[in-house]
């Protein structure tokens, strides 16, 4: 018998390694013999086009085609391109602290940030970039203009912008600084006593920045804490692991890895001893909560260590790594997908099965699968970390977006900051009635017009009913249903003045208070952190959530 399972066993081996040999052959074959086609046609348009080719051009072409079959986290990255690299690990990079943006007027200051060179120097946001080291940039955009600002620290940069509200142009002269991004860029205790901590990054350092914050609260007497997820695209896998350390014991697995190649098949245990394992943590989520965000989202809710409070979150359960390519480019690509202490994968799109239009649908709900917490409690894989308390997240009207987008907001936040120097705290601030009705003869100025999208939508189905010659017999009641889906802009003003305030406050508080002052005046009002904050206040209906 054992014979001939050996046999067997043999005969089996010698008719499966031909087919595996072969199969690996065929594929080593279609890669040789598809850049070798590549290779004779650059070469055949390079010797005989018509006109003069531009290979680094045509040769990019093709990569940036490359990486749209794949998932959009494998980036290719020239040369002149890795230091976004470097500020995507490490958040930091050699410039002045100054976002940029751009219009059909050219390119402006968008953001400074407080206590960089930019800030310092005296930049404000809505200043238009004229000149970059006296050299004339009309014409450029912020694709050519970032990275003339950043650079080697210590080198110096001059500035001369166009000040609205303010005769002529303004020179400003900086030295450039290692500028740092603040993964916590606010923490502090709240009027119910509980600490609040808003995470936005995961850069290296971030656990020892939210370590930091933690202690002070504590410190403080904070006797439970928020942590604010909300809108953080993630970034470093470690350093999501080492913030669930915070609150759960050293040896804790928080996050496993797997790929096709073993070298990424890996488990992540908390390293350290924790700072507090028993202070009861809400996390707040939404849509944009993303990657390494919901690694410690979803660690935290299947420990059963904290309560999810939000909308659900993105479900990116893709790991990256960097590679070295020729010529000092580097390519970020996914490597791996990684599990949660439940075992569940919570990536939501499935990039391996794409529709016949190259489109990505979602994971199935027949592929869907369950999975428990520590304490039992049902958690469910392929899309995004479900909250266990669902806030709806509030939508703006379109009004309100047509004046975001439209820049309104901010044009009007940049002529109230240069004509007015000062104004109360964030936890005060106030737009009036007179603010409000200055706001208004400033879109009437800018000659302020916008459609909504019923409006957008009416007129797609006017063009489909003459299409179809359906207009004539229906002419009245879409003649009567565009009077009552018609906009009023005053009334507009007026019906959603309290969403319209609420934006023009936030961007003026930036202008003075900057990053932290926004962030201070949205948790006056915040729907979200209210729900966090009643269950922390609220031992019964927090403990009986996490089946304690």
């Amino acid at each position: 018998m054992k014979k001939i399972l050996r046999s067997l066993i043999l005969t089996g081996l010698l008719l499966v390694a031909p087919a595996l040999l072969t199969s690996s052959y065929d594929k080593e074959f279609e890669w040789s013999k598809n850049l070798e086609i590549f290779h004779s046609l650059i070469r055949e348009l390079e010797l005989y086009y018509v006109d003069e080719t531009d290979p680094a051009k045509m040769i990019r072409t093709g990569i940036d085609q490359i990486m749209k079959t794949l998932d959009p986290y494998t980036v290719y990255y020239p040369e002149s391109q890795v230091e976004d690299i470097q500020l995507m690990t490490t958040g930091e990079y050699g410039g002045v602290g100054a976002l940029i943006g751009q219009d059909s007027l050219g390119v402006y200051i968008s953001d400074p940030y407080e206590g960089t060179p930019a800030q310092k120097a005296g930049l404000r946001a809505g200043d238009r970039i004229i000149k970059v080291d006296g050299k004339s940039v009309n014409g450029k955009t912020t694709k050519d203009i970032s990275p003339m600002m950043k650079g080697t620290i210590g080198t110096t940069l001059e500035l001369t912008v166009e000040r609205p509200m303010v005769k002529g142009q303004l020179t400003f002269t900086m030295q450039r600084d290692k500028i740092r991004f603040e993964n916590v860029p606010y923490f502090g205790k709240l009027a119910d006593g509980s600490g609040y901590i808003r995470l936005t990054g995961f850069t290296e350092g971030a656990s020892q920045e939210v370590k930091k914050a933690l202690i002070s609260l504590k410190d403080q007497g904070a006797k439970g804490v928020v942590l604010d997820l909300r809108n953080n695209p993630g970034g470093l896998l470690i350093e999501a692991v080492d913030i669930v350390n915070l609150f759960v014991p050293q040896g804790q697995e928080i996050v496993s890895t797997r790929g096709k190649s073993k070298m990424w098949e890996a488990t992540y245990n908390c390293r350290y001893q924790p700072v507090d394992t028993l202070i009861p943590v809400t996390i707040l989520v939404n849509s944009g909560s993303a990657s390494a965000s919901e690694i410690v989202a979803g660690a935290m809710q299947d420990l059963d260590r904290g309560v999810i409070v939000g909308q659900r979150t993105y479900g990116k359960g893709l790991v990256q790594t960097t590679r070295d390519l020729s010529y000092n480019a580097k390519i970020k690509l996914t490597t791996a997908k990684y599990y949660i202490p439940s075992g569940r994968c919570i990536q939501a799109l499935d990039y391996t099965n794409r529709r016949a239009d190259g489109s990505v649908g979602h994971i199935p709900d027949s592929l869907v699968s369950e999975f428990k917490t520590k304490r039992g409690r049902i958690v469910k894989d392929g899309g995004g970390v479900m909250p266990d308390f669902l806030v709806e997240q509030k939508s703006l009207s379109g009004m309100t977006s047509n004046l975001y987008y439209q820049n309104m907001i901010f044009d009007y936040a940049t002529q109230y900051r240069n004509t007015h120097d000062q104004i109360p705290s964030p936890g005060v601030f106030e737009i009036k009635d007179s603010d409000y009705q200055d706001f208004r003869s400033f879109l009437i100025s800018k000659k302020f017009t916008y459609a909504t999208e019923s409006e957008d939508a009416l007129d797609d189905l006017i063009k489909s009913a003459k299409k179809e010659k359906y207009f004539d017999r229906a002419q009245a009641a879409l003649d009567e249903l565009r009077s009552k889906l018609s906009h009023n802009m005053d009334k507009d003003l007026e019906a959603f003045k309290p969403e319209i305030r609420d934006m023009l406050a936030d961007e003026i508080v930036g202008r003075y208070f900057y990053q932290k002052g926004r962030i201070q005046y949205m948790l006056r009002d915040d729907d979200g952190l209210a729900r966090a904050q009643a269950l922390l206040a609220n031992p019964a209906e927090y403990r009986k959530k996490l089946n304690q």
